[in-house]
């Protein structure tokens, strides 16, 4: 029977290790507390990635990372963890599917898997960083690599802008504040969809490359707003763009939204992925977006 390791055990790698579990594989899911989903064909392991994966991931088909450290510490702690996961591919044989997203691209009108990586951010060149490690191992002959990106999450329990500070407040009732053109289009990706990205490319031969999840919906923050609530049958609150002093304030005071100006270019402009090459390589659709909204609605 195939066996998978997953490393990280949050909405998209329990995602991946369910839908890998549901059609017949075996599943090892790592995390440091031995958390992630119940199901007879996952084996839960509490373990420090950065040091006992290999040994972990003997006998393995493929190595799917959707762990990162938090997102305040990306640049100390990401070398170890990617380090870790080339060794692991490179001593077991084990293909390597790294989970990323698309701030290594920096600033572009057009997101396609093979545009340059021109990161203008710390975090955009820690994920630079991280697929140039896998990517320069597999043209070393030494492992099978493969990334893939999605654009901003939108799923239950996933830690992203609509999570932080659209959906809650709506459901509130209250001002949406979000520091963003509010109608400049926008790529959001189902974190279902995600791991359907994930479990296709680690069961292809699609090596050596980048590939963008499909997308749920390419509408601006203010259209998803008031489709949101429209699905959750609420009134649509005000909303309108936050200023930079107001997000200044909110940076002095939470660590995660200390890391949010230097990302905020991504939706002061266009940020759309283009995903045309996973749709007729792998068959892969989005999960309609209403669908999506209503699960966050009801959660």
């Amino acid at each position: 029977m195939t066996f998978h390791v997953v490393v990280g055990a949050g909405p998209t790698g329990t995602a991946t290790a369910l839908l890998l579990a549901s059609t017949g594989d075996d599943v090892r899911v790592v995390t440091r507390r031995g958390t992630g989903p119940s199901h007879p064909r996952i084996e839960l392991v509490a373990a420090d990635a950065t040091t006992q994966l290999t040994e972990l991931s003997r006998g393995a088909a493929t190595i799917i990372n959707c762990a990162m450290p938090p997102y305040h510490r990306w640049p100390e702690e990401t070398p170890a963890l990617s380090a870790a996961l080339v060794t692991a591919a490179a001593e077991t044989g084990a293909a390597y599917v790294n989970l990323s997203n698309t701030y290594a691209y920096g600033p572009a009108d057009e997101l396609t898997p093979d545009l340059p990586l021109r990161p203008i951010t710390i975090k955009g060149r820690v994920r630079a960083r991280m697929y140039q490690d896998g990517l320069t191992a597999h043209e070393e002959g030494r492992i099978r690599f493969a990334e893939v990106r999605p654009g901003d999450y939108l799923g239950v329990g996933a830690l992203a802008m609509f999570n932080l500070m659209i959906g809650p407040n709506v459901l509130a009732g209250n001002e949406v504040v979000f520091p963003a053109d509010l109608d400049a289009p926008h790529s959001w990706t189902y974190t279902g969809d995600v791991a359907a990205t994930l479990v296709a490319v680690a069961r292809s031969n699609s090596w050596g490359r980048a590939w963008h999840t499909p997308q749920t919906s390419d509408i601006p923050v203010r259209e998803i707003t008031a489709r949101f609530a429209s699905v959750a049958g609420v009134p649509l609150p005000p909303i309108r763009e936050m200023t930079p002093l107001e997000l200044h304030a909110q940076a002095t005071t939470d660590p995660i939204m200390a890391e949010t100006p230097e990302m905020q270019y991504l939706y002061l402009r266009p940020s759309v992925l283009d995903w045309s090459e996973t749709a007729s390589t792998f068959d892969l659709k989005p999960t309609p977006l209403d669908d999506v909204l209503r699960e966050l609605a009801n959660a």
